[in-house]
């Protein structure tokens, strides 16, 4: 059994909070290819094959792990990474209107509070977890984060009109970027769910000796669908435009594809290692955690690219309290977590 450490839990879904806020900072410096190409590339790393090196890398006697899994759970997993593939589409297309923080921000924690509360529900756990001891600051962290999302909202609505008065609304849209953002929090909530949903076969690989590393196995399946969705539109877009001969150029924009699927895969590594810290029904709240920690941290690369520049002093202080109810609701969501640890 893997002893249960509410710090060090916490610790690894910082670190890959941190490297997920930042995954997508190497396509700005990608030239003289379009978008969909560098899609399909980052795509391939971060969603396929990337996944099957960190599975044959952690997981011991993998084959037969794969012999034994559930069928139909692979299948689950398989087709819910699918749908999540087209909402980590959208997230990217929203980041060209909205930029990081908001997209993060809006995107992020949908995906927070729905890939938290879907789970137990659907296995009709949620009744019983409401009246453990840990349960009202469950809440609590929750309806924070909710709260600390719609602050974000609203700085990025008094963001563009600070924009347009300035004369620099160039590239920005709310109306785009919201609508992009919402599709993207629902389908990276379903990532969440795919996860819990294939749980039992990381049991399997537990047994065969993966220990903290079982985790890894899951992603085989939640992100090769991701990468078939991917694949598929950026594919049409290629075909269209003619620009499939553009694979074979530029090694320089291999390498920050490969370091922007290198830094999304790094995210999830690294989840799965605070995720097994985490003792007990409340297990189930890592995500919220998570995804919570990604939004501190990619508003804090917002700040280092000046995407607040130019915004009255009105709209960087409702962002600031954004961000300081969002750090509030990572606290109670930890504090609920060590009450039931």
């Amino acid at each position: 059994m893997i002893a249960p450490n509410l710090g060090l839990g916490v610790g690894f879904h910082s670190v890959g909070a941190m490297l997920s806020a930042n995954c997508y900072a190497p396509q700005k410096y990608v030239k003289h290819w379009p978008w969909e190409i560098f899609w399909m590339t980052q795509a391939a790393w971060c969603w396929l094959l990337l996944p099957i090196v960190g599975a044959m890398a952690t997981i011991p006697h993998l084959g037969q792990v794969l012999a034994e899994a559930p069928k139909d759970l692979m299948v689950m997993a398989f087709l819910m990474g699918i749908f999540y593939g087209i909402g980590g589409t959208t997230f990217n297309i929203s980041i060209r209107y909205i930029g990081f923080s908001l997209t993060y921000a809006i995107a992020v924690g949908l995906s927070a509070i729905l890939g938290t509360l879907t789970p137990p529900l659907v296995r009709g756990d949620l009744g019983r977890l409401m009246r453990s001891a840990g349960a009202p600051w469950l809440m609590a962290g929750i309806a924070a984060g909710a709260a600390g999302i719609a602050l974000c909202g609203l700085a990025g609505r008094w963001k563009e009109q600070d924009l347009a008065q300035g004369g620099t609304l160039a590239g920005f849209s709310m109306v785009r970027g919201l609508a992009l953002s919402l599709v993207a929090g629902v389908s990276s909530a379903v990532y969440g769910i795919s996860l819990d949903v294939a749980a039992p076969i990381a049991e399997i690989a537990e047994r065969y000796g993966a220990g903290i590393w079982k985790g890894n196995v899951l992603y085989l399946f939640c992100n090769s669908g991701a990468f078939v969705t991917a694949f598929a539109y950026s594919a049409f877009l290629a075909r269209r435009s003619g620009s499939f001969a553009l694979l074979r150029s530029s090694p320089r924009n291999h390498l920050l594809a490969l370091a922007t699927g290198t830094l999304w895969y790094g995210q999830f590594f690294f989840y799965n290692l605070g995720h097994v810290r985490l003792a007990g029904d409340y297990a189930f709240s890592s995500w919220a955690i998570h995804m919570i920690l990604l939004v501190l941290f990619s508003n804090l690369a917002a700040l280092v690219f000046r995407e607040w520049a130019g915004c009255h002093a009105r709209t960087r202080l409702t962002v600031a309290a954004g961000l300081v109810v969002l750090c509030a609701a990572v606290m109670m969501l930890t504090y609920g977590n060590s009450i039931t640890g």
